[in-house]
Protein backbone atom coordinates (compact mmCIF):
# COMPACT_ATOMS: atom_id res chain seq x y z
CA UNK A 1 0.00 0.00 0.00
CA UNK A 2 1.88 3.03 -1.25
CA UNK A 3 -0.19 6.06 -0.29
CA UNK A 4 0.58 9.58 -1.38
CA UNK A 5 -0.91 12.15 0.97
CA UNK A 6 -2.77 14.46 -1.43
CA UNK A 7 -5.45 11.92 -2.43
CA UNK A 8 -4.79 9.29 0.18
CA UNK A 9 -8.44 8.34 0.76
CA UNK A 10 -9.05 7.42 -2.86
CA UNK A 11 -5.71 5.56 -2.85
CA UNK A 12 -6.68 3.28 0.06
CA UNK A 13 -7.04 -0.40 -0.90
CA UNK A 14 -10.59 -1.49 -1.78
CA UNK A 15 -10.68 -3.65 1.38
CA UNK A 16 -10.89 -0.43 3.42
CA UNK A 17 -13.64 1.29 1.40
CA UNK A 18 -16.34 -0.31 3.59
CA UNK A 19 -14.64 0.41 6.92
CA UNK A 20 -16.51 3.17 8.82
CA UNK A 21 -14.58 6.47 8.81
CA UNK A 22 -14.79 6.36 12.60
CA UNK A 23 -12.57 3.25 12.45
CA UNK A 24 -9.94 4.72 10.09
CA UNK A 25 -6.86 6.68 11.17
CA UNK A 26 -7.37 10.27 9.97
CA UNK A 27 -4.81 13.10 10.26
CA UNK A 28 -6.07 16.32 11.82
CA UNK A 29 -4.93 19.90 12.34
CA UNK A 30 -5.23 21.47 15.81
CA UNK A 31 -6.19 25.17 15.65
CA UNK A 32 -5.94 24.82 11.89
CA UNK A 33 -6.17 28.52 11.02
CA UNK A 34 -3.64 29.95 13.47
CA UNK A 35 -1.11 30.39 10.63
CA UNK A 36 -2.81 33.68 9.72
CA UNK A 37 -3.30 35.36 13.11
CA UNK A 38 -3.42 39.16 13.05
CA UNK A 39 -0.94 40.40 15.67
CA UNK A 40 -2.76 43.75 15.82
CA UNK A 41 -6.28 42.38 16.32
CA UNK A 42 -8.14 42.68 19.64
CA UNK A 43 -7.95 39.91 22.23
CA UNK A 44 -10.93 37.57 22.28
CA UNK A 45 -13.48 38.54 24.99
CA UNK A 46 -12.89 35.35 27.00
CA UNK A 47 -9.40 36.51 28.00
CA UNK A 48 -9.18 37.78 31.60
CA UNK A 49 -9.45 41.46 32.55
CA UNK A 50 -5.95 41.30 34.04
CA UNK A 51 -4.44 39.98 30.82
CA UNK A 52 -6.38 42.58 28.87
CA UNK A 53 -4.89 45.35 31.05
CA UNK A 54 -1.41 43.86 30.71
CA UNK A 55 -1.82 43.76 26.95
CA UNK A 56 -2.91 47.40 26.86
CA UNK A 57 0.02 48.58 28.97
CA UNK A 58 2.79 46.35 27.62
CA UNK A 59 1.69 45.32 24.13
CA UNK A 60 5.28 45.51 22.86
CA UNK A 61 5.99 42.48 25.11
CA UNK A 62 2.63 40.69 25.16
CA UNK A 63 1.91 40.67 21.42
CA UNK A 64 5.11 38.92 20.28
CA UNK A 65 4.58 36.36 23.08
CA UNK A 66 0.94 35.80 22.07
CA UNK A 67 2.00 35.34 18.46
CA UNK A 68 4.75 32.83 19.38
CA UNK A 69 2.49 30.72 21.56
CA UNK A 70 -0.87 31.02 19.76
CA UNK A 71 0.54 30.05 16.35
CA UNK A 72 0.11 26.28 16.02
CA UNK A 73 0.33 25.93 12.22
CA UNK A 74 2.50 27.46 9.49
CA UNK A 75 0.82 26.13 6.32
CA UNK A 76 -2.31 27.44 4.61
CA UNK A 77 -5.50 25.38 4.69
CA UNK A 78 -5.03 24.41 1.01
CA UNK A 79 -1.49 23.24 1.79
CA UNK A 80 -2.74 21.27 4.79
CA UNK A 81 -5.36 19.59 2.57
CA UNK A 82 -2.72 18.68 0.00
CA UNK A 83 -0.51 17.24 2.76
CA UNK A 84 -3.34 14.88 3.78
CA UNK A 85 -5.08 16.66 6.66
CA UNK A 86 -8.76 15.67 6.68
CA UNK A 87 -9.92 16.99 10.09
CA UNK A 88 -9.82 20.72 10.82
CA UNK A 89 -10.25 22.26 14.28
CA UNK A 90 -11.89 25.63 13.45
CA UNK A 91 -12.55 28.17 16.21
CA UNK A 92 -15.02 30.73 14.96
CA UNK A 93 -15.81 34.19 16.39
CA UNK A 94 -17.24 37.62 15.67
CA UNK A 95 -15.07 40.60 16.56
CA UNK A 96 -16.41 42.87 19.29
CA UNK A 97 -17.76 46.23 18.07
CA UNK A 98 -17.77 45.01 14.46
CA UNK A 99 -20.99 46.10 12.73
CA UNK A 100 -20.45 43.65 9.85
CA UNK A 101 -21.46 39.97 9.89
CA UNK A 102 -17.92 38.84 9.02
CA UNK A 103 -16.62 35.95 11.10
CA UNK A 104 -12.98 35.16 11.80
CA UNK A 105 -11.02 32.30 13.32
CA UNK A 106 -9.41 32.78 16.72
CA UNK A 107 -6.71 31.59 19.04
CA UNK A 108 -6.33 34.31 21.71
CA UNK A 109 -6.47 36.88 18.87
CA UNK A 110 -8.27 36.90 15.49
CA UNK A 111 -7.12 35.86 12.03
CA UNK A 112 -6.60 38.04 8.95
CA UNK A 113 -8.75 35.71 6.85
CA UNK A 114 -12.51 35.47 7.24
CA UNK A 115 -14.26 32.16 7.79
CA UNK A 116 -16.36 32.19 4.61
CA UNK A 117 -13.47 33.04 2.25
CA UNK A 118 -11.38 30.28 3.86
CA UNK A 119 -14.09 27.63 3.59
CA UNK A 120 -14.76 28.69 -0.01
CA UNK A 121 -11.15 27.65 -0.77
CA UNK A 122 -11.85 24.27 0.89
CA UNK A 123 -14.93 23.81 -1.34
CA UNK A 124 -12.83 24.65 -4.41
CA UNK A 125 -10.15 22.13 -3.37
CA UNK A 126 -12.80 19.44 -2.92
CA UNK A 127 -14.10 20.08 -6.44
CA UNK A 128 -10.66 19.02 -7.72
CA UNK A 129 -10.45 16.02 -5.36
CA UNK A 130 -13.91 14.40 -5.58
CA UNK A 131 -13.04 11.27 -3.59
CA UNK A 132 -11.51 13.03 -0.57
CA UNK A 133 -13.66 13.57 2.55
CA UNK A 134 -13.08 16.34 5.10
CA UNK A 135 -14.36 16.75 8.65
CA UNK A 136 -14.78 20.40 9.64
CA UNK A 137 -15.26 21.00 13.38
CA UNK A 138 -16.59 24.51 14.05
CA UNK A 139 -16.56 25.50 17.71
CA UNK A 140 -16.13 28.24 20.36
CA UNK A 141 -18.32 30.85 18.54
CA UNK A 142 -17.31 33.81 20.70
CA UNK A 143 -19.48 36.88 20.23
CA UNK A 144 -22.03 35.08 18.01
CA UNK A 145 -25.76 35.39 18.76
CA UNK A 146 -28.42 33.12 17.26
CA UNK A 147 -29.21 35.44 14.33
CA UNK A 148 -25.56 35.44 13.26
CA UNK A 149 -25.42 31.65 13.75
CA UNK A 150 -28.33 31.25 11.33
CA UNK A 151 -26.68 33.55 8.77
CA UNK A 152 -23.45 31.57 9.05
CA UNK A 153 -25.24 28.21 8.76
CA UNK A 154 -27.05 29.48 5.66
CA UNK A 155 -23.65 30.46 4.19
CA UNK A 156 -22.25 27.00 4.96
CA UNK A 157 -25.18 25.25 3.27
CA UNK A 158 -24.87 27.49 0.23
CA UNK A 159 -21.09 27.00 0.08
CA UNK A 160 -20.95 23.20 0.34
CA UNK A 161 -24.43 22.37 -1.00
CA UNK A 162 -24.79 18.70 -1.95
CA UNK A 163 -21.29 17.95 -0.56
CA UNK A 164 -22.68 18.19 3.01
CA UNK A 165 -23.29 14.78 4.53
CA UNK A 166 -26.47 14.85 6.69
CA UNK A 167 -26.72 13.24 10.12
CA UNK A 168 -29.16 10.59 8.83
CA UNK A 169 -26.15 8.84 7.25
CA UNK A 170 -25.38 6.91 10.42
CA UNK A 171 -22.56 4.70 9.10
CA UNK A 172 -20.10 6.59 6.94
CA UNK A 173 -17.76 4.63 4.71
CA UNK A 174 -15.75 5.82 1.75
CA UNK A 175 -17.87 3.72 -0.60
CA UNK A 176 -21.19 5.08 0.72
CA UNK A 177 -19.96 8.69 0.69
CA UNK A 178 -18.60 8.39 -2.85
CA UNK A 179 -21.92 6.90 -4.03
CA UNK A 180 -23.85 9.85 -2.55
CA UNK A 181 -21.38 12.56 -3.59
CA UNK A 182 -20.89 13.65 0.02
CA UNK A 183 -17.48 15.14 0.89
CA UNK A 184 -18.02 17.22 4.03
CA UNK A 185 -18.92 16.14 7.57
CA UNK A 186 -19.57 19.46 9.30
CA UNK A 187 -19.59 19.40 13.10
CA UNK A 188 -21.16 22.51 14.66
CA UNK A 189 -20.74 22.81 18.43
CA UNK A 190 -23.78 24.98 19.22
CA UNK A 191 -27.44 24.48 20.07
CA UNK A 192 -28.21 26.88 17.21
CA UNK A 193 -27.49 24.01 14.80
CA UNK A 194 -29.93 21.57 16.43
CA UNK A 195 -32.62 21.94 13.76
CA UNK A 196 -30.22 21.65 10.82
CA UNK A 197 -29.87 18.01 9.77
CA UNK A 198 -26.88 18.83 7.55
CA UNK A 199 -24.79 19.64 10.64
CA UNK A 200 -23.30 17.15 13.06
CA UNK A 201 -22.88 17.57 16.83
CA UNK A 202 -19.57 18.33 18.55
CA UNK A 203 -16.78 15.79 18.08
CA UNK A 204 -15.00 14.83 21.34
CA UNK A 205 -11.42 16.15 21.44
CA UNK A 206 -9.02 14.63 23.96
CA UNK A 207 -6.97 17.66 25.00
CA UNK A 208 -4.27 16.97 27.59
CA UNK A 209 -3.44 20.60 28.51
CA UNK A 210 0.19 19.53 29.19
CA UNK A 211 3.54 21.01 28.14
CA UNK A 212 5.48 17.72 27.98
CA UNK A 213 5.14 14.77 25.62
CA UNK A 214 4.90 12.41 28.58
CA UNK A 215 2.05 14.45 30.05
CA UNK A 216 0.15 14.31 26.75
CA UNK A 217 0.78 10.58 26.33
CA UNK A 218 -0.31 9.76 29.91
CA UNK A 219 -3.55 11.67 29.38
CA UNK A 220 -4.29 10.01 26.02
CA UNK A 221 -3.53 6.54 27.41
CA UNK A 222 -5.81 7.24 30.38
CA UNK A 223 -8.64 8.11 27.99
CA UNK A 224 -7.95 5.04 25.88
CA UNK A 225 -8.27 2.86 28.99
CA UNK A 226 -11.78 4.27 29.52
CA UNK A 227 -12.79 3.13 26.01
CA UNK A 228 -13.35 4.99 22.75
CA UNK A 229 -16.48 7.05 22.01
CA UNK A 230 -19.10 5.68 19.61
CA UNK A 231 -18.49 8.01 16.66
CA UNK A 232 -15.67 10.28 15.54
CA UNK A 233 -13.21 11.37 18.22
CA UNK A 234 -9.91 13.22 18.24
CA UNK A 235 -6.70 12.38 20.09
CA UNK A 236 -4.92 15.72 20.47
CA UNK A 237 -1.20 15.17 20.00
CA UNK A 238 -0.61 18.82 20.86
CA UNK A 239 1.22 20.53 23.73
CA UNK A 240 -0.06 23.45 25.80
CA UNK A 241 2.00 25.92 27.83
CA UNK A 242 0.39 27.93 30.63
CA UNK A 243 1.32 31.56 31.34
CA UNK A 244 3.71 30.59 34.13
CA UNK A 245 5.67 28.34 31.74
CA UNK A 246 5.67 31.04 29.03
CA UNK A 247 6.96 33.67 31.48
CA UNK A 248 9.72 31.33 32.72
CA UNK A 249 10.80 30.45 29.16
CA UNK A 250 10.90 33.77 27.27
CA UNK A 251 13.03 32.44 24.39
CA UNK A 252 10.77 29.49 23.66
CA UNK A 253 7.69 29.26 21.43
CA UNK A 254 5.03 26.64 20.80
CA UNK A 255 7.06 25.64 17.75
CA UNK A 256 10.29 24.99 19.71
CA UNK A 257 8.30 23.16 22.40
CA UNK A 258 6.54 20.98 19.82
CA UNK A 259 9.72 20.12 17.94
CA UNK A 260 11.69 19.29 21.10
CA UNK A 261 8.98 16.83 22.19
CA UNK A 262 8.26 15.39 18.75
CA UNK A 263 10.33 12.18 18.89
CA UNK A 264 8.55 11.02 22.03
CA UNK A 265 5.13 11.83 20.53
CA UNK A 266 6.11 10.12 17.30
CA UNK A 267 7.00 6.85 19.07
CA UNK A 268 3.61 6.81 20.78
CA UNK A 269 1.86 7.56 17.48
CA UNK A 270 3.58 4.71 15.64
CA UNK A 271 2.35 2.25 18.28
CA UNK A 272 -1.34 3.14 17.80
CA UNK A 273 -3.91 1.28 15.72
CA UNK A 274 -7.24 2.31 14.20
CA UNK A 275 -10.31 0.07 14.25
CA UNK A 276 -13.30 -0.77 16.44
CA UNK A 277 -11.40 -2.02 19.49
CA UNK A 278 -11.96 -0.06 22.73
CA UNK A 279 -8.34 1.18 22.70
CA UNK A 280 -8.19 2.09 19.02
CA UNK A 281 -7.63 5.63 17.67
CA UNK A 282 -9.53 7.58 15.04
CA UNK A 283 -8.60 11.21 14.28
CA UNK A 284 -5.14 12.29 15.47
CA UNK A 285 -4.60 16.05 15.43
CA UNK A 286 -1.33 17.88 15.92
CA UNK A 287 0.50 21.17 15.57
CA UNK A 288 2.86 22.19 12.74
CA UNK A 289 1.52 19.48 10.46
CA UNK A 290 3.61 20.84 7.57
CA UNK A 291 7.18 20.47 8.81
CA UNK A 292 6.40 17.43 11.00
CA UNK A 293 5.40 14.16 9.26
CA UNK A 294 2.14 13.70 11.17
CA UNK A 295 0.03 13.05 8.05
CA UNK A 296 2.18 10.28 6.62
CA UNK A 297 2.48 8.54 10.01
CA UNK A 298 -1.27 8.63 10.72
CA UNK A 299 -2.22 7.44 7.21
CA UNK A 300 0.31 4.61 7.54
CA UNK A 301 -1.57 3.29 10.59
CA UNK A 302 -4.38 2.14 8.28
CA UNK A 303 -2.09 -0.67 7.06
CA UNK A 304 -2.73 -2.31 10.43
CA UNK A 305 -6.40 -2.73 9.47
CA UNK A 306 -5.35 -4.69 6.37
CA UNK A 307 -3.18 -7.01 8.43
CA UNK A 308 -5.98 -7.47 10.95
CA UNK A 309 -8.56 -8.28 8.26
CA UNK A 310 -6.15 -10.73 6.61
CA UNK A 311 -5.93 -12.88 9.74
Amino acid sequence: MDLGCQDWMSALPAELWDVPLTNLAIPGSHDAMSYCLDINSPLVPSESDFFRLLDRLFSCFTRPAIFRWATTQDKSIEEQLSMGIRFFDLRVAHKPDDSSSYLYFTHVIYTHLTVVETLASVATWLDSHPKEIVILACSHFEGIEDKLHQLFIFSLKKLFGSKLCPQKESVLTLRSLWASGYQVVLSYDSQSAARHQELWPAIPYWWANQHTAQGVISYLDWNKDLGRPEGFFVSGLNLTADRYYITKNPKQSLRTLTFSNWECLRKWLEEQAPGSDPKSVNIIAGDFVGPLPLCALVIELNKKLLRKNAR
